[in-house]
């Protein structure tokens, strides 16, 4: 065996590195946002009013938020009739290392800041929860329900991808507090408040309350990363509700051709028709040359939500259903809209619901977004539906019929112009046979 005197120091320097290496790096689920996104626009993965999780912790724009956190641990205390947080401390204490292995970027806090920071983001998310849903627990000086504008931006906050808390710190804590009303459940609590706050996100865009929390029964905490997991696992498990797997997973590697814009398909002949049923946003449909989505609405929080859940879902590495919706549906919505006169065309079809504005804000927003958005050829959901409308467009008698319509029949005047010249030729045509069976009938006598 070589001395260290005789190895290359290189080698020694390496060696030491690799050795000083975290087995446990593959457990890291909470990162940081990549510089590559973060410079197009860095507001959008910043918290407005709420820290949670040690990233943005202790800056001075969120501080007012910290005395809410407080508040609401020091009314916990008061109805548990309890005097001391020493056994949250202890139970937060012995998730404290497992917890530390989530992120995967450095942490500035100590371990007793960290700890701390634990105890009181997680009785606040779980408090508010509860307080969302069972009212009766509500404070009435509590500002948070009577300030309409903080529950959304509440809401807004937690989307973001650095602004996260494992769940399981989450779930201690909520089990350690738990009350006898049938509704505290913490998985059901998280999905009505943000089903409730803002039924305009992704996942929630046209499927009821209801049908969401059927859907996800079969969700087990132990797989909920963080509430941005939360959410994203809940659209991939409606979706595998919807859809089989198989068809999934065999669509999704199939190489895809681009489509057209929107008014593009339309000239071919193509219709756009929103879906009659509640159904999952990404439940999109193409039969008979009509193509079925579901609404969508666009609002000024929609770039900061689907630009953090992209983000999510590039860092997300596990083989699942639904994986990159958001980013295969943005893909989606990019192709159709190239133009305010596509933003108008979906709108009319009941596709689109503008909230900003003119149309032209539609497109900005969307560019701006699709820079983000990475779709593999050989890996996109949308496939099949791609293909299907590709080789529509294509068929000659499909676009025959387009040119047709689009000329002859684009107007209410044109159409009778076209009836009167066809009623013209067949009365020219009866009137020719009534000639002719009156020449041979003379001829005849």
């Amino acid at each position: 065996m070589l001395s260290n005197a005789t190895v290359d120091p290189v080698s020694l320097h390496l060696d030491e590195k690799l050795t000083r290496l975290s087995s446990t790096d593959s457990e890291c689920y909470i990162y940081k946002v990549h510089d590559r996104l973060r410079w197009q626009n860095e507001k959008l993965y910043e918290p407005e009013i709420l820290a949670i999780g040690p990233y943005h912790h202790g800056k001075d724009n969120l501080q007012w938020m910290e005395e809410h956190k407080l508040g609401y641990l020091r009314l916990l205390l008061k109805r548990r009739n309890e005097t001391s947080v020493d056994r949250y401390i202890v139970a937060m204490r012995d998730l404290q290392e497992q917890a530390l292995r989530c992120y995967a970027n450095s942490i500035w806090l100590n371990k007793d800041e960290f700890v701390k920071m634990m105890l009181l983001d997680s009785c606040f998310l779980v408090e508010l929860f509860r307080k969302f849903t069972i009212t009766s627990m509500r404070d009435r000086n509590d500002s948070l329900f009577k300030i309409d504008w903080i529950l959304p931006s509440i809401l807004r906050d937690l989307f973001l991808f650095e602004n996260q808390l494992p769940f399981f710190v989450l779930v201690q804590l909520f089990d350690m507090t738990k009350l006898l009303d049938p509704h505290d459940n913490i998985t059901d609590l998280a999905i009505r408040y943000c089903h409730s706050v803002s039924q305009y996100l992704c996942y929630s865009a046209s499927l009821g309350l209801e049908k969401i929390l059927y859907a996800c029964n079969g969700i087990s905490t132990c797989r909920v990363k963080h509430f941005l997991g939360l959410t994203h696992q809940i659209a991939s498990f409606s979706l595998s509700k919807s859809i089989p797997l198989t068809n999934v997973i065999a669509d999704k590697k199939k190489i895809w051709e681009h489509i057209h814009c929107a008014t593009e398909l339309h000239e071919v002949g193509i219709k756009f028709k929103k879906c009659k049923h509640d159904t999952f946003m990404c439940n999109v449909k193409f039969k008979n040359g009509v193509l079925e989505i579901p609404t969508f609405v666009i609002h000024e929080k929609t770039e900061c939500l689907l630009r953090n859940v992209i983000a999510y879902e590039q860092h997300h590495l596990e083989e699942d259903i639904g994986l990159k919706y958001t980013t295969d549906y943005l893909t989606l919505l990019c192709c159709l809209i190239n133009s305010s006169q596509d933003v108008s065309l979906l709108r009319r079809c009941g596709i689109l619901e503008n909230m900003l504005g003119g149309d032209e804000a539609v497109v900005s927003i969307l560019n701006k977004i699709s820079t983000c958005a990475i779709t593999p050829h050989d890996n996109f959901y949308y496939s099949q539906v791609f293909n299907d409308i590709s080789g529509y467009s294509k068929q000659r008698w499909n676009v025959w019929t387009a040119m047709l319509r689009r000329n002859y029949f684009n107007s209410p005047w044109t159409i009778i112009s076209f009836l009167g010249a066809i009623m013209l030729l067949l009365l020219t045509l009866t009137q020719t046979m009534f000639s002719i069976l009156a020449y041979f009938c003379n001829r005849g006598c």
